[in-house]
């Protein structure tokens, strides 16, 4: 499996071969891999990165071009993974540029982001990673309510124009809400687009959803699927009941800080409260 982590335009700058030379090197000779985004980008792997290091460490010792890319596509070698300084750049620049309430270099934080590595590589090892860390600096006072929210906002917006096509997957649907009184969705937002990038069409009615809302939308879509998510084990419990009858005539799964046997007892499936986790728990249903 090629797991594509990135477009040709950072392939090139950390391989220091242009984009015109790569994209001829596929053609000729099948050097690269590419994935296909979902949409339509070529993504292109580790794996990759070292054939490409391969091929223009073999030329430059005076191999021609062809063969040099046939040893590169056929020599046992170590695959180049993601830098991990590299990850922690993009991370470290996003957290300044929000941390100081700077809108512009956020939103360039984030194309730099997007630009470099593949959408879900980008939720799973730089944004929810991000969240959790500026959740506990909240929760430790190193950053404001301010602070925390305009971040989460940032990127809520963000990430919702990257799932503006999630209504068009396959035959799993899901319908993502958070009960009432539950202020919080960026969470399920990027749970839905993995669960999307995994074949499942997605319906949001965001967070704060009554139930009332919530059954008549089911009837209406009688979706594969409903999660619930909340980040309050009170909130929960508060609407046990609501969430059994619901569940008593559709398949229900919860994300919520409370023990599995609390979910199950409503007749709901839990889902760990992992949002990378919790998405590909759905990968096979």
């Amino acid at each position: 499996m090629n797991d594509g982590v990135m477009r040709i335009g950072e392939l090139s700058r950390r391989t220091g071969v242009s984009p015109e030379l790569l994209r001829a090197w596929e053609q000729r000779y099948g050097l690269l891999q590419p994935a296909r985004s979902p949409g339509g980008f070529r993504l292109y792997s580790a794996a990759d990165e070292g054939r490409v290091r391969r091929t223009a460490a073999l030329i430059a010792d005076g191999l021609s071009a062809a063969e040099a890319a046939r040893l590169a596509a056929t020599e046992p070698h170590a695959a180049t993974p993601i830098a991990q300084p590299m990850v922690d750049d993009l991370a470290a620049g996003l957290q300044r540029a929000l941390d100081r309430f700077d809108t512009a270099a956020g939103h360039a934080a984030l194309d730099r982001l997007l630009g470099t590595v593949s959408v879900e590589f980008a939720i799973t090892d730089v944004l929810i990673p991000y969240l959790h860390d500026l959740g506990e600096r909240w929760a430790s006072g190193d950053v404001s309510v301010a602070q925390e929210h305009f971040a989460s906002n940032l990127i809520r917006g963000r990430v919702l124009g990257l799932a503006r096509d999630w209504g068009g997957g396959g035959s799993s649907s899901a319908v993502l809400a958070g009960p009432p009184g539950e202020a919080h969705d960026l969470g399920l937002i990027l749970f839905g687009i993995l669960i999307a990038r995994r074949g499942w069409r997605v319906t949001f009615l965001g967070a704060d959803t009554p139930f009332d809302t919530l059954e008549s939308s089911v009837r209406s879509l009688r979706p594969s699927l409903v999660v619930l998510a909340t980040r309050d084990a009170t909130l929960f419990r508060r609407h046990v009941t609501a969430i059994a009858a619901i569940a008593a005539a559709q398949a229900v799964a919860v994300a919520a800080p409370v023990p599995e046997q609390a979910v199950s007892d409503t007749g709901a499936r839990p889902l760990v409260n992992d949002i990378a986790e919790a998405a590909q728990a759905l990968a096979g249903v």
